[in-house]
């Protein structure tokens, strides 16, 4: 059993035949972080920590845009009942 794998490792990989699996994932992916950074822009002035779901949202990956939208966007109607 092999326990350590270099680089020439990987010229046996087809990626090619990955790509159709790993492409849609990339997408949503980008697509998710790119709409919740539109509705963090849209609404910053009624979020609380601003940055920290920024960071939140770059470095928690596919997670991180769909907690946004589940916890983040909360704060806006807790703002908006203190009116």
């Amino acid at each position: 059993m092999k326990l350590h794998y270099g680089l020439d490792d990987f010229k046996h990989i087809n990626f090619m035949a990955i790509l159709p699996i790993i492409l849609p994932i990339i997408i949503i992916g980008t697509i998710l972080v790119l709409i919740a950074f539109l509705d963090l822009y849209r609404y910053r002035k009624t979020r609380e920590n601003v940055q920290i779901w920024v960071l939140i949202i770059l470095f928690v990956n596919t997670l991180g845009p769909i907690l946004y939208f589940a916890i983040g966007r909360k704060d806006r109607e807790k703002f908006e009942t203190r009116d």
